[in-house]
């Protein structure tokens, strides 16, 4: 396989590493543009080892966790930034005819969930970025994480607990 052909089939992902990377270093976009760059860096030079036909965008987000693991501040990253800036929301909220009272009540949920998600253990929030952010499978997210299919699943179930604990616990009431 060729860098040519590593680049048609990698870049495409580009923007779903970055964004993940963005969470895993706790919004911070240089530690995150070094993840991302790496990543690419490893997968290059590895992509002899891949096997066409298999999950490229399992194995690249394997790749970028295993990098932000073995990272200086990989496990030290606790904390999570928007990664929109307010100046995009008020441009999106604009496109879309939202009113001011449906933007403020957005973004107090938007709000409460982001700052549930940072109080989580980094494990419990990747888990959940990779189900819900990312949309993979089961069987995908196991390949990311080198675990069984069913600890994903009882993973993903205790992280959801603690989530809506985390949400309850700032909202000082019951969310279901």
């Amino acid at each position: 396989m060729d860098r040519v052909f590593f680049e048609q089939l990698a870049m495409p992902l580009f923007d779903q590493l970055y964004n993940h990377a963005c969470w895993l270093t706790g919004g911070d976009r240089t530690d995150a543009e070094d993840l991302v760059q790496e990543t690419y860096a490893k997968a290059l030079k590895g992509f002899g080892s891949f096997a066409e036909g298999t999950n490229l965008r399992a194995w690249m987000f394997r790749i970028l966790r295993n990098i932000f693991l073995t990272s200086k501040s990989g496990l030290a990253a606790r904390n999570t930034q928007y990664l929109e800036d307010d100046e995009l929301r008020t441009d999106l909220a604009m496109a879309h005819d939202l009113t001011p009272e449906l933007l403020l009540l957005r973004s107090q949920s938007e709000h409460a969930v982001f700052t549930a998600l940072e109080s989580l253990p980094v494990n419990y929030r990747q888990i959940i970025l990779l189900s819900e952010v990312e949309e993979m499978s089961y069987r995908e997210i196991a390949e990311v994480l080198d675990v069984p299919p069913g600890t994903v699943m009882s993973r993903l179930s205790r992280a959801r607990a603690s989530l809506r604990a985390a949400l309850n616990a700032n909202a000082g009431q019951e969310v279901r």
